[in-house]
């Protein structure tokens, strides 16, 4: 088989993190398969669709690096399609059209609600013949007995009688197709093998396979991935994280980050926390995706972010560091770089290396932090002024700074306790930096003499 997934959001908003996860999958299974992934904007609710939404779900997933292997089909700029469809359906006697008005609609429903049955509408076999100008619905109609059994890849066999179904309206009496009329057709079109998406859709699988025997069509394969709750096992909110990708991204989330930590929310191999696309590529399969929603942790996604800092190239982790600082020193660059294995150690994000890098920005005296600054005293200036006067000439390195240091302490009979936190003070500004020795080093012996000359007034 030549598999064909695709990602369908409609564009009323953002790109929200289950979307995303949900686009990862579908082109997860399409890669894995050696097959397509499609991407289709449902922008059939015209008052709500938005061109900033659309724009704002190509970006997403563009960043993500979930692109469609297609340009993109606007649902919308298929009515007629739908609308033919819709047609044929009648003709094929597997729909009808319904000519109930407003009222009598209404009184059908709360009479079907009353007696615990489906709405079946009077026109569903009538051969009465209404007036030339009477506007109609089109509805499928749906088997007044028996059961449908879906073989879902996610979530196993699952049955639904068919006296729970609707005859479901699939063409608005403007002539505009439903939801459930157009995501069929256009999945069917498209060639889409595997429809892989949210539980919340499984109820309408049921309804839309009508649509597809209706048509004498191949149904696809279903997979519907349970949806995402927050870490208290509530429904996914803004206050647990449903936020846009784009905010991720702001936040200084990485996109192979985030496509990891998406991967493991219901999917699993293993013990594997970290894994890479090449890896999420081979191993992915819908049998392990789990059936129980998963738990969105915005701390585990920052230890899961932290390890890609780690493992990214120095110079290429401070080109995305760069666009968030103002540097006032040529010597900026070489010094984080100098110093990045050490920077993104401590580091969650590129953000945090970014706040933290104040004292290699800049030349000249730090400002120094109120509980740096209680370092600083008589005692303590006057070693670091001993200090800078035994100061080497560079180049410097660490390990020949290592050696010194070591020597000098020695020499002037004294503990690295007396003189690393001042020095680091008076360098940096703060109380806690990267090994002081390296920094020294980065920073070399022009700057380091300027600071501790200001810092102390000597």
């Amino acid at each position: 088989m030549n598999v064909v997934t695709r990602f369908a959001p409609s564009p009323t908003g953002f790109l929200h993190i289950g979307g995303a996860r949900t686009a990862l999958f579908n082109w997860l299974f399409a890669r894995h398969h050696g097959g397509t992934y499609l991407l289709r904007i449902e922008d059939t609710d015209r008052e709500r669709s938005t061109a900033e939404a659309i724009d704002a779900i190509h970006d997403g997933l563009s960043w993500l690096g979930l692109a469609g292997d297609e340009p993109a089909v606007s649902q919308s700029a298929r009515a007629d399609r739908h609308a033919e469809v819709a047609l044929a359906l009648v003709e094929a006697g597997a729909a009808y059209r319904c000519y109930l008005s407003d009222e009598e609609l209404a009184t059908l429903r709360d009479k079907a609600r009353e007696d615990g049955k489906p709405v079946r509408s009077p026109w569903r076999d009538s051969t009465d013949l209404p007036n030339a100008d009477q506007t109609f619905v089109v509805r499928m109609k749906m088997p007044d007995s028996g059961e449908t059994t879906l073989g879902d890849a996610v979530q196993g066999d699952v049955t639904v009688q068919h006296a729970q179904l609707d005859d479901m309206v699939i063409l608005r009496a403007d002539g505009t197709p439903t939801y459930m009329l157009a995501v069929v057709v256009d999945d069917h079109d498209m060639g889409v093998t595997h429809v892989i998406r949210g539980d919340d859709h499984l109820n309408n699988a049921f309804r839309q396979t009508m649509v597809y025997r209706g048509m004498g069509w191949e149904v696809p394969v279903f997979a519907h991935i349970p949806l995402i709750h927050g870490a208290d096992g509530a429904k996914l909110s803004k206050r647990h994280g449903a936020l846009g990708v784009d905010a991720y991204r702001d936040m200084g989330f990485l996109p192979d980050a985030m496509v990891n930590y998406l991967l493991r929310l219901g999917w699993s191999h293993g013990d594997d926390e970290v894994i890479s696309r090449e890896d999420a590529v081979r191993w992915f399969d819908l049998a392990k995706v789990g059936r129980s929603p998963s738990r969105f942790d915005m701390d585990k996604l920052a230890d899961i972010n932290s390890h890609y800092i780690r493992a990214m190239d120095d110079v290429a982790l401070w080109d995305l560091v760069a666009p968030h600082i103002t540097p006032t020193s040529q010597h900026a660059a070489a010094r984080v770089t100098a110093l990045m294995p050490l920077l993104k150690d401590r580091a969650k994000t590129h953000l945090d290396i970014a706040a933290g890098i104040g004292f290699l920005i800049h030349d000249g005296a730090p400002e120094i932090d109120e509980d740096a600054a209680a370092l600083l005293d008589e005692e303590a200036c006057s070693h670091l002024a001993t200090l800078l006067g035994d100061l080497p000439s560079g180049p410097w390195d660490s390990a020949m700074l290592q050696g010194f240091i070591k020597g000098w302490l020695e020499a002037n009979s004294l503990k690295m306790k007396d003189i690393g936190l001042p020095l680091r003070a008076a360098v940096t500004g703060t109380k806690q930096s990267p090994s002081i020795i390296d920094v020294l080093a980065a920073l070399g012996p022009d700057e380091v003499a300027d600071r501790i000359r200001t810092t102390c007034k000597i």
